[in-house]
């Protein structure tokens, strides 16, 4: 290709370019070059001009195309010397035309910015006392009797005393009427456990000192309520209360004592004292502090009577207070010594606020009081479209251009429909729903989507959120590919440092075999990366001080698992909210498959949403079995969130902020529908209207899955392993039959070969049953490779399993590649069988984030919607339809020959981890089922043909039964989930459900929901494993990862090779083996190699394992994985 580059360069950025530029190209004037290049070496250029950016660099680099036609590719540095297709101003002037500052809407900006700096001058004065600056010098190791910040919170409200807001705002900004008396006056100053006879503060204060208050108090952790334990003591801080108190909910902070913020400990008054009796003069008596206070009281006393003094009711103003206080703080304190951003104190104090790396003491109390008050009045004032200067992707071809597949036409409607939205969606946000059915496109409609929903002008920034808990290989890759983008402008955060090594290798690995093709990636999709201009913004050159939050902010395009998301609403702990609060300002957010989360975990996502449309985020809900009460739940939390947003930001300057018209798309493969929805009963008549319309076009579709229930016919009240053993043989007599019916042809050798599923609801009897099957064997003329897949192996292995399973179920195009694969074609000629089976027995991990094309598929049920997930996976590339069933179901689950009890001494509930029954509760609760037979639980259409319709189009709520209908009964679940409903009379239903968290807008001023509706909550506790090599390198060893108490954040390894691992021997039966031996030393040898490590460090990274916690240790085969 041949490129023209254009600098407009300043300084010393100028000779910068000009000296790599040169390297690469011709001059064709003072500030011009041009060549032909490689795509490489353009990536290359690219990669050195982004890595020697400067403030004052500005590079564009334009592809000539033909004689008359150039098409901007990218612009490094400040894009703001340039307009959309690269072009220079003739001139330009100082003047302000333009008159940008009449279009903000920031109406309550200086709200924050205020709250931000007064509570930062406060927020560390605890920091004085004796105990604390004790702690600094190394006296004092013992746990916290009372925190810093509750200190802090203690000595402000002595200042404020019986006064009214303007009262103490008057005397604070007098700066010469200092009285330290106001501060430590026995008859002002509470202290807990002394003679703070009101355990309580927050209940009688004014309204905006309780706003700066909760900002002091919060500024590390939010408070959350005690738990006591049955000997008297106080739990750790954040342990699930059982009970719950509405007043949590409606009053948040009246309820907050000293031991929301720090574990309660009997303590004589001698170690008590030091923590409330200050170590020197405190940092309020030195003139800059207050003459920094006086001025801010000053501007508080001028906003007040503009407000409506409900500044806690809101949350948008106090949560970017917050935000402005911890990040400002955060970076503060990481400055070095000799940084010339430190401010200077007036030099009177002997007290700090901090250490060095080394221990030394580092920044004067009043100093850092006084500096961390200056950067948050920075990062506030910086906040107004801090996103227009990040990354952003323009002009993008891919985005813009026609769909020329007829399959993907759909996404042309979708676009168009945005379009359309897209200035109503500027003001009013924009809820959007992609219903697409499997293997249509969703991931580059929902970007498609958002593209046209964006400014033209700034670009696209988004997030796809999804729900994996590591996200795989197949799926970061897919999101890559689909998207046509590169890595710099797709990141994608996986579980960790290891996860992304392994990516790596395979992504590498993929191309080396010719299975990935990036050749015309610009031909076909060029578009524009705004790198953006940070170095000289006051709240991002902070922010992306810090790696972590670098990493999760700076891509235009990210695609993570939702844990790096939900820390914004759910971190108790406050530095982890930053980046998360950061990135939901900035950008769009897709959330993948939303429906395949736990039920426990939907509160925690309803709050992800409503902030989202808190902080102005427009939202995509994106899956093709989204039941209807999922979906209304999360537009009545994102519509409760806009109406906060408004409130704050609307160009009427939040007048009419309750009259919020929520623009709302629906989208599948069959059309696109819009509507402005105002309220939650018009948007539930649009949605239903729209899935109307889908169900009419699923329902004349021919099926694509066939399904047929099968008896499970095993006695009760058998020894576990005798039951187990017995489902294996019905697991094995099932594949059979659907081999026997979906075998095809291997051209090379004319054997029938089949490639299936069989799913099992959980791990520890699957173990069993895989060791059950190969004992088993296969009949005569039959092999059977047997591939077991499930979270508990170590995750190189883990890797080397998905990399072998995704290349086999690619069935794309003609759906031949499969048999060229080296491993089957070996697998294939090594044995004379006729039929060869290909079977993975995989737990629940198999249904999502799996792009596989199986030919039939048994399962062992759980709910409705892991049987349709599952359906997805078989024909989902070729669309082979035919009469025969090619799913089988068995009729009931292993849980059910259980001999487990409910606490009424009836059977328990079965479908449950994974499933929709209550468990632990009574048979007559509502949520109970009458039968576990399926063929009692659900109507034969219902299965026969496996669609979304069961779970997309539910009965009447009227006709619901959800004791009698599997369907029903998760219907009831979901609605009882997600929808506002007033408490029964009798006060049987919970208080709490995902609506409790918008329905109150208090309720985020403290971790109690966090608290209560945890996200991911395992109560299984878990231990990690990892195989390390011995002295020699010959074995590898089991041990036990432990924290090293002794070095913060060290590891220890503790073997336990032969005293947990338990080896299972494995009777192999006849015609039957492995799919795929993999050698745990191999691997990780194949791993140290690539990315030049020891052997020792890559076993440390990539030989981890989770397993459940267990005193007797566990059972193990490199076949099988591992077990209790």
């Amino acid at each position: 290709m041949n490129i023209l580059l254009i600098s407009e360069c300043s300084k010393r950025a100028l000779s910068e370019t000009r000296r790599i530029l040169d390297q690469f190209a011709e001059r064709r004037g003072e500030r011009t070059w041009q060549t032909p290049i490689t795509q490489q070496g353009l990536e290359t250029l690219h990669r050195l001009l982004r890595k020697t950016a400067r403030r004052n660099t500005a590079v564009a680099c334009h592809w000539i195309r033909g004689k008359d036609h150039s098409e901007l590719l990218w612009v490094v540095g400040d894009a703001s010397r340039f307009n959309a297709q690269g072009a220079v101003p003739t001139n330009s002037t100082a003047r302000n035309v333009l008159r940008r500052e009449d279009e903000n809407d920031w109406h309550t900006g200086e709200d924050i910015r205020l709250l931000a700096q007064l509570a930062a001058l406060l927020h560390d004065l605890g920091k004085a006392s004796i105990a604390f600056q004790g702690r600094l010098r190394g006296k004092l190791l013992e746990r916290n009797l009372y925190r810093h910040e509750w200190v802090s919170l203690r000595l402000f409200l002595a200042f404020v005393g019986e006064d009214d807001d303007d009262g103490w705002l008057r005397r604070l900004a007098d700066p010469d009427a200092f009285d330290e008396r106001l501060w430590l006056a026995p008859d002002r100053y509470r202290r807990d456990g002394l003679d703070a006879a009101d355990t309580y503060p927050f209940r009688d204060l004014p309204p905006l000192a309780a706003a700066v208050a909760w900002l002091v108090v919060t500024h590390h952790r939010l408070p959350v309520a005690p738990v006591v334990n049955e000997d008297g003591t106080q739990a750790w801080l954040g342990k699930r209360r059982a009970d719950f108190k509405k007043a949590w909910l409606e009053t948040p902070l009246a309820q907050v004592a000293h031991d929301w913020n720090e574990i309660r400990q009997p303590a004589e008054q001698a170690r008590i004292e030091p923590y409330w009796k200050p170590a020197g003069p405190l940092p309020v008596a030195e003139p800059k502090w207050r003459a920094q206070a006086a001025r801010l009281a000053r501007r508080l006393l001028e906003l007040r009577p503009r407000r409506d003094g409900d500044w806690l009711g809101n949350s948008y103003v106090m949560h970017l207070a917050r935000l402005s206080l911890m990040l400002a703080d955060h970076y503060y304190s990481s400055l070095p010594k000799d940084s010339p951003q430190r401010l200077r104190g007036d030099g009177n104090t002997r007290l700090y606020a901090n250490t060095d790396r080394d221990g030394s003491l580092k920044q004067p109390l009043d100093e850092h009081l006084l500096g961390v008050a200056r950067d948050a009045g920075l990062i506030a004032h910086a906040l107004p479209g801090f996103e227009r200067y990040l990354p952003r992707l323009a002009n993008h071809r891919g985005l813009r251009k026609r769909s020329a597949n007829p399959r993907f036409s759909w996404q042309d409607k979708a676009a168009d429909a945005a379009t359309a939205l897209r200035e109503t969606a500027r003001e009013h946000g924009a809820f959007v729903v992609n219903m697409a059915s499997t293997g249509c496109g969703k991931t580059l409609a929902n970007a498609r989507i958002l593209y046209a929903l964006a400014d033209p002008r700034q670009g696209l920034r988004a997030t796809y959120a999804l729900g994996l808990r590591t996200l795989t290989l197949q799926t970061g890759r897919s999101y890559r590919s689909d998207l046509h983008l590169g890595e710099d402008e797709l990141a994608i955060r996986v579980g960790g440092s290891a996860s992304r090594a392994l990516f790596e290798y395979y992504e590498q690995k993929a191309e080396a075999h010719g299975s990935a093709s990036v050749q015309d990636l610009i031909e076909e999709d060029s578009h524009v990366l705004y790198e953006g201009v940070v170095a000289d913004h006051p709240l991002l050159s902070r922010a992306l001080h810090d790696a972590d939050i670098r990493n999760l902010l700076s891509a235009p395009m990210l695609v993570c698992t939702v844990d790096h998301l939900v820390p914004a609403t759910e971190a108790l702990r406050a530095g982890r909210q930053i980046a998360p609060m950061l990135r939901l300002m900035s950008t769009d957010l897709v959330l993948d498959e939303l429906d395949d989360y736990d039920l426990d975990d939907l509160p925690a996502l309803t709050r992800l949403v409503h902030w989202a449309g808190m902080l102005g985020t427009r939202v995509v809900l994106s899956s093709a079995t989204l039941p209807p009460a999922l979906v209304e739940g999360m537009f009545m939390a994102y519509r409760a969130g806009r109406t906060q947003y408004r409130h704050n930001r609307s160009i009427d300057g939040g007048q009419r902020a309750e009259q919020v018209e929520i623009p709302c798309l629906w989208a599948d493969e069959f059309g696109a529908q819009t509507a402005t929805c105002t309220d939650a009963a018009t948007f539930a008549v649009q949605h239903m209207q729209f899935v109307g319309k889908r169900a009419v076009k699923l329902e004349k579709a021919e099926p694509l899955r066939r399904a047929e229930l099968v008896p499970l016919d095993i006695a009760r009240n058998l020894p576990n392993a005798k039951t187990r053993a017995e489902f294996a043989r019905h697991v094995r007599d099932a594949c059979l039959r659907l081999h026997g019916d979906h075998a095809e042809t291997d051209p090379a050798s004319g054997k029938r070969v089949s490639f299936g599923i069989a799913r099992m609801a959980n791990i520890d009897p699957l173990f069993d049953v895989a060791q059950a099957l190969f004992a088993l064997g296969a009949p005569e003329d039959t092999r059977i490779h047997l591939c077991v897949y499930h979270a508990r192996f170590p995750l190189v292995q883990r890797s080397a399993i998905e990399y072998q399973l995704d290349s086999a179920f690619n069935r794309r195009g003609d759906g031949q590649d499969v048999y060229r694969l080296p491993a089957i074609r070996a697998a294939l000629d090594a044995h004379p069988e006729r039929n060869h089976l290909f079977v993975v027995l995989a737990s629940p991990v198999c249904e999502v984030g799996r792009d596989w094309d199986a030919d039939w598929a048994v399962a062992e049920p759980s709910s409705m919607r892991s049987l349709i997930q599952l359906a997805g996976r078989v024909q989902r590339h070729r669309s082979k339809r035919g009469e025969q069933s090619n799913m089988l179901i068995f009729d009931t689950n292993l849980r059910h020959f259980l001999p487990t009890k409910g606490p009424d001494d009836r059977p328990a509930a079965i479908f449950v981890r994974p499933g929709f029954e209550k468990e632990r509760a009574a048979a007559d609760h509502p949520f109970r089922l009458i039968a576990h037979r399926l063929g009692k639980l659900m109507a034969p259409e219902e299965y026969r043909t496996l669609t979304a319709l069961p779970r997309i189009r539910p009965r009447a709520r009227d006709d619901w039964q959800p004791k009698q209908r599997l369907v029903d009964l998760e219907q009831a679940r979901m609605a009882d989930c997600m929808l506002p409903s007033a408490e029964d009379a009798e006060g049987e239903r919970d208080v709490l459900n995902a609506a409790s968290g918008w329905q109150q807008p208090q309720a985020a001023l403290t971790g109690v929901l966090p608290q209560q509706q945890p996200f991911r909550d395992d109560a299984m506790p878990t231990t990690t494993l990892v195989f390390l090599p011995d002295e020699d390198e010959e074995h590898l060893v089991l041990h036990r990862i432990e924290d090293d108490k002794a070095r913060r954040g060290q590891n220890l390894y503790v073997p336990i090779d032969r005293s947990q691992r338990h080896l299972v021997p494995l009777e192999l039966g006849e015609r039957i083996g492995a799919w795929g031996e993999f050698d745990l030393m191999g691997l990780l040898a194949e791993q140290a190699e690539y990315l030049d490590l020891p052997l020792h460090a890559c076993a440390e990274r990539l030989a981890m394992v989770e397993v459940p916690a267990s005193t007797q240790g566990w059972r193990y085969h490199p076949w099988l994985g591992f077990a209790k």
